[in-house]
């Protein structure tokens, strides 16, 4: 899976956002660049979280950035890797709701986007592999560790 982040050019770092709106739109950019997701995307991304609350922090350091299934202005269903070295506060009175690593997930086809959640929640479960993807700063990284965890 990271492998593909590096091939289909979906991955990015960065030093830091401003705040976690900043993160989301950040998080977006490499899939609005190919087309697989409209510039609105994002916005729905940010209305929902500030609706529903840090919904997409999924565990400490990681959020999930994603809208609604076949949301408006997704052509494709794909996940994107965005890495920050600083992280992002979604609330500043739980330190457990920061993120480092976004996976901002496009979704129009049901079966695909099943498939993306259960091979990156098995990403996920491995702890040594989410631990140094903390550390990583390149697509080459990204390679090592997927030669390294998944291949």
């Amino acid at each position: 899976m990271l492998k593909e982040f590096v091939e289909k050019n979906h991955c990015k770092f960065a030093q830091s956002a401003k705040d976690w709106r900043d993160a989301v739109r950040m998080s977006c950019e490499v899939l609005e660049a190919d087309g697989t997701v409209e510039e609105n995307y994002k916005e729905d991304i940010i209305r929902c979280v500030e609706e529903y609350g840090p919904y997409i922090v999924i565990m400490p350091d990681v959020a999930m950035p994603h809208s609604q299934e076949c949301a408006k202005g997704v052509h494709k269903t794909a996940i994107a890797f965005m890495k920050l070295e600083e992280p992002v506060s979604f609330d500043p009175e739980d330190p457990e709701k920061d993120a480092t690593l976004f996976f901002t997930l496009a979704s129009c086809d049901p079966s695909q986007h099943l498939d993306n959640m259960s091979r990156l929640a098995e990403l996920m479960s491995n702890e040594e592999l989410m631990e140094e993807l903390k550390e990583a700063k390149t697509s080459e990284d990204l390679l090592a560790l997927d030669e390294k965890y998944l291949s």
